[in-house]
């Protein structure tokens, strides 16, 4: 590929009124309104004084930027150029935003929390984000948004030794589909990950159950709550119970759960499909460096009776190939593998329970994407300005997750970044035919088909729903 030779730089002219370089965004937006967002946030959202005045064009100003890509508050400018302002109305300018977003109070963070449960609820009736949600998983962990400014809010340096805020993360999926975030709270860089943390889930679970997800859902809906040894707390398996979940936690390594996992017999391990395990076609099994057992395990003993949580400790140990690598003290068991064990009241089979809960790291891919994106920064200098912008950042990653569901089975469990590439930033030039707006798109887009199935069903009216 080359450049045409009958191109020179003295040619280029930035004078077109009719251009825009996102039009992906008409359907998106559409699929908001249809979900409700305006609607939502002109009920719940009030932020006091004239910054506060006309909630709904600027939060749907942010989400649409956002969507568009923008990952700081100037950024938001993307959104005024070429023929926008004649195909959308209410966009406002990235320092009314910025005002807007420096207003908010913690009060006001929870009201657009509020608004964002909402939302998610209204996508998931116009889009299949939850199907199969008989089984639904709700995955918790938190992540440091590095900062590098010294008149942040809140900002200290935190558990992995960076410096910056704490973003605290919930998100749920099915076995057939990608996840959505169902809860997030921004809390200081060297908070303790569990800090908050059963509140927080009982709030998400609420959520999740609005959204179609729970026992509400039918006869034998199971959901699932997944988190790492940080969060293997009283606190957070209570909530989960209390929520009507069952949970699936990675214990940590006390003297409780070592005694536990050094009580297995010998021939209860089962070995499984591991990276670079051998099927033997005479043993009809996997000749694998790693195995699964279970044991009944009750955790949290010193806490009265009545709080102590009964269930079952599925172990998997892989075999160490470093003797370097063995901790002072240990036993031959622990010398010769490294155990992981999760703690659970999941009523299902070991072997599925053990390589479900390993499914949890999904929740860093989600992380991941967020920080490829909207939390690529953390804008501004004000604690609960940038709270907001976390929901915000939230809301366009579920709605661009809706709308990669309504695009194509691709795009439903494709990185937002994939979705704004092909989707998205489409550009596209404005005309004008019998007093109605008409967008011309490239020719020969390799994404025609998903884009046009994007706006159809966005744009459209609601799926029906089964008496």
């Amino acid at each position: 590929m080359r450049l045409s030779h009958r191109f020179s730089a003295p040619s280029v002219v930035f004078d077109d009124p009719n251009l825009v370089s996102a039009a992906g965004l008409v359907p998106v937006l559409g699929l908001a309104e249809a979900a409700g967002l305006s609607r939502l946030v002109g009920e719940y959202l009030r932020v006091p004084g004239d910054r506060g005045a006309n909630p709904a064009a600027k939060v749907v100003s942010v989400l649409a930027g956002m969507v568009a890509g923008a990952d700081s508050i100037d950024d938001l400018a993307l959104l005024r150029h070429g023929g926008m302002g004649r195909l959308f109305t209410g966009v406002r300018a990235p320092s009314t935003v910025g005002s807007f977003l420096r207003a908010f109070s913690f009060g006001n963070v929870s009201q657009l929390d509020a608004v964002a449960s909402r939302f998610l609820t209204g996508l998931a009736a116009r889009a299949p984000l939850l199907a199969g949600a008989e089984l639904t998983y709700l995955d918790i962990d938190d992540t440091i948004r590095a900062t590098y400014g010294h008149a942040k809010q809140g900002v200290e340096q935190g558990y992995s030794g960076v410096r910056g805020l704490n973003a605290l993360l919930a998100t749920i999926s099915t076995p057939v589909t990608a996840p959505v975030i169902a809860g997030a709270r921004l809390r200081r860089g060297n908070v303790n990950s569990t800090r908050g943390a059963g509140q927080f889930l009982t709030r998400t679970l609420r959520a999740a159950t609005r959204a179609g997800v729970g026992a509400g859902v039918g006869a034998g809906a199971l959901v699932v709550v997944r988190a790492d040894s940080a969060y293997y707390t009283h606190d957070v398996i209570a909530a989960a119970r209390r929520g009507g979940a069952r949970f699936s936690v990675t214990a940590r390594r006390n003297p409780a759960v070592l005694s536990a996992i050094s009580g297995i017999e010998p021939d209860a391990w089962t070995p499984i499909r591991y990276p670079q395990a051998i099927w033997d076609p005479d043993q009809q099994r996997w000749i694998s460096d790693a195995e699964v057992a279970e044991v009944a395990f009750t955790a949290f003993t010193r806490r009265p009776r009545s709080e102590q949580v009964t269930g079952r400790l599925i172990v998997r140990r892989v075999r160490r190939l470093n003797p370097a690598s063995v901790p002072a003290g240990q036993q031959e068991l622990f010398a010769t593998y490294r155990h992981h064990a999760v703690f659970t009241d999941s009523p299902l089979p070991m072997l599925q329970a053990e390589a479900a809960h390993r499914g949890h790291a999904v929740v860093e891919q989600v992380i991941a994407d967020l920080k490829s994106g909207p939390l690529a920064h953390l804008p501004s200098g004000s604690f609960s300005a940038n709270s907001a912008w976390l929901v915000l950042a939230t809301m366009t990653f579920n709605l661009l997750r809706a709308a990669g569901t309504l695009a194509s089975s691709f795009h439903a469990k494709a990185t937002t970044a994939t979705i704004r590439t092909q989707l998205i930033n489409v550009p596209a030039r404005l005309a004008r035919s019998a007093r109605r707006l008409r967008l011309h798109l490239p020719q020969h887009w390799p994404w025609q088909t998903a884009w046009e199935n994007l706006l159809t069903t966005g744009c459209g009216p609601p799926p029906a729903t089964a008496p």
